[in-house]
């Protein structure tokens, strides 16, 4: 799966938001919903659409970048890694520069919706028209109709686009949303904490979220993860060889309980009665996107793993 800056994940049970709607909640409900958006960087239709446009396809980062950032338009590279944040600039840069000159923001808009129509049709099979994933679609888009984008470019920038009309697609277009704003979130938690880009991977391994070899698909040098290593060991999160101390853990701990707090608006307006309906509904879907075999087993989101 993708994400923004390593995180979130662990436990947040017990602690009520408002509204009825608890953290621990707030979480299962991005867990629920990060896979059924992930697909789109991993399904070999997404590949096929992605190379019809003339992106490479021997690796996912060539169409990740344009198929994730499209919806903020032909930018530069420089506002792509203000907004991924965890990605070096120079990966960045690599692939965002000659994106658009590829095809245009509209033109790959249009492919993603085309891949995640036929791999959600590859993955679901007849289960694509049944109720519950309709009515899945309908509690999903209220959650994310409600979500307040204000400081929050990638979840802005997708929610200003037109719903699509069929059920299943109008489903991975709440995700999408649900997720960049809770994506957009984190961020602002990382900042709040003091974790710069590479300090937020380096941290976040040494928890244990994810191998360090996991994060270094993110793009940055040996010696960039190793200063930012120094970095937080003079700050007394880090030990030497790397490992978080319990101060290391307990900022990560409040980096992610800061990041579920910021994504828990969008569940209080739907409500704590429909945000378990919509768990219940999502569930067969969930299991039907793991079972697919397309999403890596370790990712740089950490979840499952603390």
């Amino acid at each position: 799966m993708s994400g923004n800056a390593g995180g979130t994940s662990g436990t947040a049970e017990g602690v009520d938001v408002g509204a009825g709607v608890e953290l621990g909640r707030v979480r299962q409900m991005w867990h629920l919903l990060e896979p059924l958006h992930a697909v789109l960087y991993y399904a070999p239709e997404a590949f096929d659409e992605a190379a019809a446009l003339g992106y490479g396809t021997e690796e996912r980062w060539p169409s990740y970048f344009p198929y994730r950032a499209a919806p903020l338009g032909a930018v530069g590279s420089e506002r792509v890694t203000s907004a991924f944040y965890s990605f070096s600039p120079r990966m960045v840069a690599e692939h965002v520069e000659s994106a658009w000159r590829t095809a245009s923001p509209d033109e790959v808009l249009k492919a993603r919706e085309r891949a995640v129509d036929r791999a959600y049709r590859a993955i679901f099979g007849d289960r694509i028209s049944s109720p519950e994933l309709a009515q899945a679609a309908v509690l999903a888009r209220r959650a994310a109709e409600a979500a307040n984008t204000v400081g929050r470019p990638l979840a802005a920038a997708n929610a200003e686009l037109a719903w699509p009309e069929a059920p299943h697609l109008q489903l991975w277009h709440a995700a999408t949303i649900l997720r960049e704003h809770r994506g957009d979130g984190h961020l602002a938690a990382l900042l709040v904490a003091g974790l710069d880009p590479v300090e937020s991977l380096v941290s976040f391994a040494a928890i244990g979220a994810a191998s360090v070899e996991r994060f270094e698909s993110r793009g940055w040098t040996p010696e960039e993860w190793t200063a930012a290593r120094q970095r937080l060991v003079g700050r007394g999160l880090l030990t030497e060889d790397g490992t978080a101390t319990d101060a290391g853990r307990e900022l990560r701990r409040q980096v992610e309980q800061h990041t579920d707090e910021l994504a828990a608006a969008p569940w209080q307006a739907l409500g704590p009665d429909a945000v378990a309906q919509l768990a219940d509904l999502l569930g067969e879907f969930w299991v039907a996107v793991l079972g697919s075999g397309l999403l890596p087993s370790e990712t740089t989101l950490g979840i499952g793993k603390v």
